[in-house]
């Protein structure tokens, strides 16, 4: 990923962003319209000035991004399903989103950090396994450190594209280690159905139960009136989510009531329940970030794009789409064609155009690469004398 501020330059159209006969956004190939070649004369002597073309088209000055002014805090937006080991793209984009989401995650590290230190004590695989739930949103904030510390960096000579991809790393580690913790709960909840012992320090166990229901109920009431506050979705549902959380943890109270009643299993069977829906939040996070981690994308992305694109005056077609997540914002690579009778300007201006409107349309996307091509004559039918 780029730096933040590359959500705007991706509208620019200056060729000193690009070598000289690469496939860039340019939709120029050493001075040819791509498959618009020949007839009309457009070879490698042909200079496409930029010093005339001089960007007049589309007025940076002017322009000064204040147009479409992507504020931080206006610019959170969209939905997304409860996951370990990322972050929705659009709470990133909102310096409140991302201020309530880092309270939020503190508030989870202390709840974690107090039922950690009761399950040493008690030994409750319930609540052991409610600890790992609750950790698995606090680590939430190891991508997001990634994202922000490594994903604004600037790219290099051999990281071109920057370090968006460590974001993806980072999450898949989260996981890896969500994983591991929920299986050894889930093992020792099984080993403690098969040989029961009853766990120590109830009451204790009964209130960092609580505890974490409280907590992931401020969380889900911190979240969910921020997200109404800037119009976050996102960061709105991840309040509900919470708040489903707390009730999780309710279920440890629940089992420790059932221990004190003289029914030992119902701590371990508490924690294997836990334990099951753990490994199921986890099996959709790993499908959403591996994704990503093999350059997808949902397929209403391409349909957004190819939508917004074929919208823009002089398209006759989109021929070619790919996209991917680099980070927390999608690169997109089109190639879309025009009339053969178009100049090279002409053509660099519907490549501009296209490029604008993925970028103000189409949700997250931080950079669009359009390659404009000629059409295809349409065959005529030899009349019959």
């Amino acid at each position: 990923m780029f730096d933040p501020d590359a959500r705007h330059r991706s509208t620019d159209v200056g060729a000193d962003e690009l070598t000289p006969g690469t496939d860039g956004a340019r939709g120029v190939d050493d001075g040819r319209v791509r498959g618009h070649r020949g007839e009309h004369g457009y070879d490698a002597g042909h200079d496409h000035a930029h010093d005339d073309h001089a960007h007049d088209d589309h007025a940076h000055d002017d322009h000064a991004h204040d147009d479409h002014a992507h504020d931080d805090d206006d610019h959170a937006h969209g939905g997304h399903g409860h996951s370990h080991g990322g972050v929705d793209a659009s709470i990133l984009d909102s310096a409140e989103a991302m201020r309530t989401l880092k309270l939020s995650l503190l508030i989870l590290a202390l709840t974690t950090a107090l039922q950690g230190a009761v399950v040493v004590l008690s030994g409750s695989i319930a609540l052991l396994a409610d600890a790992v739930h609750n950790a698995g949103d606090a680590l939430t904030a190891i991508p997001l450190a990634a994202a922000f510390l490594l994903g604004r960096r600037l790219p290099t000579r051999r990281l071109t594209y920057g370090w968006g991809r460590a974001e993806d790393f980072a999450g898949l580690s989260v996981i890896a280690i969500i994983l591991f913790s929920a299986v050894f709960a889930g093992y020792e909840a099984i080993d403690r159905l098969i040989h029961p012992s009853t766990p120590g320090y109830l009451v204790a166990t009964a209130i960092a139960g609580a505890i974490g229901f409280v907590g992931n109920e401020w969380v889900a009431i911190y979240r969910i009136r921020s997200g109404r506050r800037i119009g976050s979705a996102a960061l709105e549902a991840d309040g509900y989510h919470a708040r489903v959380d707390g009730f999780t943890s309710l279920a440890v109270v629940v089992g420790a009531a059932g221990v004190a009643l003289g029914f030992r299993r119902a701590d371990p069977i508490i924690g294997l329940l836990i334990s099951i829906a753990i490994i199921g939040i986890v099996w959709r996070s790993a499908k959403e970030i591996g994704l990503r981690a093999l350059d997808g994308v949902e397929t209403s992305v391409i349909d957004a794009l190819r939508t917004q694109a074929a919208q823009v005056d002089e398209v006759t077609d989109v021929e070619e789409i790919r996209a991917r997540w680099l980070g927390h914002s999608i690169r997109a690579e089109l190639a879309v064609a025009v009339h053969g009778e178009q100049s090279v300007h002409d053509a660099d201006r519907v490549a501009a155009a296209v490029r604008q409107r993925l970028v103000d349309n189409v949700e997250h996307v931080g950079e669009a690469i359009v390659r404009v091509t000629a059409a295809a004559p349409r065959a005529v039918r030899p009349q019959r004398s």
